[in-house]
């Protein structure tokens, strides 16, 4: 069983996906890392951002245990990863990965902004998770905050803006929701509720099976 959960940062949708990946017995992969990870290595190596095979060979080359997470969770991470996620020749790279890690013999859940309109077309079960923006950075401001980051509520706003933006018109693989998604609004919704929506919508596309 595949299940594809894409969606806007901060929405919960990597929450969902781990909470799921528990429940169901299934392994799960965080694509975002992938690409964070790249942004990361390519800034780390003063990669020209203009320069796709130089990005494409960075991520071709990703080892992530070299990564703390803790350098992957930043802000500058997350509009790296957003600019590198833009360019063809990169998700290139990393889509064979995303693909070979989904068929598993169990299955295995995915969370990302491409997984079920490109990555696992065919996958058993599509969420699509979103939540206003001001919800949203706010979320992830509390988050930066905690661990020291000095980023306003205001300019966390105007980031998750620029990064909407950018990927949903980024000419391939824009982050979009599959026709078949369910839709799930975590706007006005708690963690656990989250959780028990996606856990209904991925049983109700089990029984159907049956």
């Amino acid at each position: 069983m595949i299940i594809a959960i894409d969606g806007t940062l901060a929405s919960g949708k990597g929450t969902i996906a781990r909470r799921l990946c528990r429940y169901f017995g299934l392994p799960y992969m965080d694509t975002g890392r992938l690409y964070r990870a790249t942004g990361v290595a390519a800034t780390k190596q003063g990669t020209d951002f203009e320069d796709a095979m130089a990005l494409a060979d960075v991520a071709r080359t990703l080892d992530l245990d070299d990564f703390d997470e803790e350098e992957l969770r930043t802000a500058e991470a997350g509009q790296a990863a957003s600019k590198v996620a833009a360019v063809p020749e990169v998700r290139a790279a990393l889509l064979e990965l995303q693909r070979a890690f989904s068929k598993q013999a169990k299955g295995a859940v995915l969370d990302g902004r491409d997984i079920g309109t490109v990555v696992c077309p065919d996958a058993d079960v599509k969420l699509w998770v979103d939540a206003n923006v001001e919800t949203r950075a706010e979320r992830r401001w509390k988050e930066l905050r905690e661990k020291g980051d000095t980023l306003s509520l205001s300019e966390m706003i105007a980031q998750l803006k620029e990064r909407d933006e950018r990927d949903k018109n980024r000419k391939d693989a824009p982050m979009v929701a599959a026709a078949d998604a369910v839709l799930i609004d975590t706007t006005h919704l708690s963690i656990d509720a989250a959780v028990d929506k996606a856990r209904a919508a991925v049983e109700a596309a089990i029984a159907s099976k049956l």
